[in-house]
C-alpha cells in the first residue's frame, strides 16, 4: 500500500484496519465505502482510488486483455457431472452464482458439497483452497461436511478446519461480515465464499412495500460488494436465494426468485432447482451471459451431490 502516491504509514495502518490489504482491493472500492469504513477524507479517497487504478490498469482495456485475463478462471466441481456440464465444468470463479428454489430443493447441499471440493487439487476438478461460509439461516452441519469428506477420501478434521464459518444474525451483520472477508481471503487461500441465503434477514427486517426502496438499496451494495471480491482475487462466491409464489402467475411455474430486479442484475449465473422424479433434483439454467439455457438432473444422498442414474 505504502508504494501508492500519498500512502504512509499512517494512511496504510487505517487501509489496513479497513479491510483493504492491497492494491487490488482498493482499486475497485467505492469511494464512500472507502471514507466510512477507514475514515479517510472524500478527496484524499478519490486520489487513492485513482492512484490505485492507474497502478493495476484496471479502468479500461482491450477485449484481448480481457480475454487473458479469463484464462484464470477456475472451475470447482459440484460432485455431479451432469451438474458440472450445465455449468459449463464447475462453479467458476471471478463470477457469482446464484441457486434458487424452494425449501428442500437442494441449495444448501449443494452449498455443502461445495466447501469440500473447492478443497480437492485442480487436477481433480478442486481449486485446492479454502471456503467461507456465511449462514443467515442456522443451516450449516458439519456432520454433512464430514460425511461428503468420507466420499472424497480427504481426511474430515482437515476439511472442516479448511471451512470458516460465519454465522449472521441481522442483514448489518451479514455486509460487515463481507466486508472482513477480504482478510480472510487475501491470507487464507480462500477460492469459494458461500452465502447462504443471501436474502433471508433483508426480507424479515423490511416489511412492507414503504421499506422496499430502502431494502434494494442496501441489498444492491452488499451484492456489489460480493461482486469486487470475485473478480478481485479471482473467487468463486455463491449465493443461495429463496423463491416467491406469485399469485398473479396463471400459467408455468407460479414462483419467482426473491429479490427483485436487483438480484437480477447483480448475479453472473442463475440456477433454478427444483424437485424431480425419483427423488432427483432439478437444475435450469434461468440466467447466465456466457451458458446456454439447459437442465440437468442430479442426485442428493448421503454423500453430497452425485449424478441421477434413471
Amino acid at each position: 500500500m505504502e508504494e501508492l502516491d500519498g500512502v504512509g504509514p499512517s494512511i496504510a495502518r487505517k487501509l489496513r484496519d479497513g479491510g483493504y490489504l492491497d492494491i487490488a482491493s482498493l482499486a475497485v472500492a467505492p469511494i464512500l465505502e472507502l471514507t466510512e469504513r477507514t475514515g479517510i477524507g472524500f478527496d484524499t479517497a478519490q486520489k487513492l482510488i485513482k492512484a490505485a487504478r492507474k497502478m493495476t490498469k484496471i479502468d479500461v482495456t482491450t477485449a484481448k486483455k480481457l480475454y487473458e485475463k479469463r484464462k484464470g478462471v477456475l472451475k470447482c466441481t459440484t460432485g455431479s457431472r451432469n451438474l458440472d456440464a450445465l455449468l459449463g465444468g464447475g462453479v467458476e470463479t471471478q463470477a457469482t452464482t446464484e441457486l434458487i428454489g424452494e425449501y428442500g430443493a437442494g441449495k444448501t447441499q449443494i452449498c455443502f458439497t461445495l466447501c469440500v471440493t473447492c478443497q480437492l487439487p485442480l487436477e481433480k476438478g478442486g481449486l485446492g483452497g479454502r471456503a467461507v461460509y456465511i449462514d443467515t439461516e442456522g443451516t450449516f452441519y458439519p456432520e454433512r461436511i464430514v460425511q461428503i469428506a468420507e466420499r472424497y477420501e480427504l481426511n474430515p478434521d482437515e476439511v472442516l478446519e479448511n471451512i470458516t464459518i460465519g454465522r449472521a444474525f441481522t442483514s448489518d451483520h451479514q455486509m460487515l461480515l463481507v466486508e472482513h472477508i477480504s482478510e480472510e481471503v487475501e491470507m487464507d487461500r480462500v477460492k469459494v465464499l458461500i452465502v447462504d441465503s443471501i436474502i433471508s434477514h433483508f426480507r424479515g427486517e423490511y416489511v412492507g412495500r414503504e421499506t422496499l426502496a430502502a431494502r434494494q438499496q442496501k441489498l444492491n451494495k452488499h451484492l456489489h460488494s460480493l461482486q469486487r471480491l470475485s473478480e478481485a482475487y479471482n473467487i468463486a462466491v455463491v449465493m443461495t436465494n429463496q423463491a416467491l409464489a406469485d399469485p398473479g402467475q396463471m400459467f408455468g411455474n407460479p414462483n419467482k426468485p426473491a429479490g427483485g430486479h436487483v438480484m437480477g442484475h447483480a448475479c453472473t449465473h442463475r440456477i433454478w432447482l427444483q424437485r424431480g422424479k425419483q427423488g432427483s433434483r432439478l437444475a435450469k439454467v434461468i440466467d447466465s451471459p456466457s451458458l446456454p439455457e439447459g437442465d440437468a438432473r442430479f442426485l442428493i444422498s448421503e454423500k453430497g451431490v452425485e449424478d441421477f442414474e434413471e
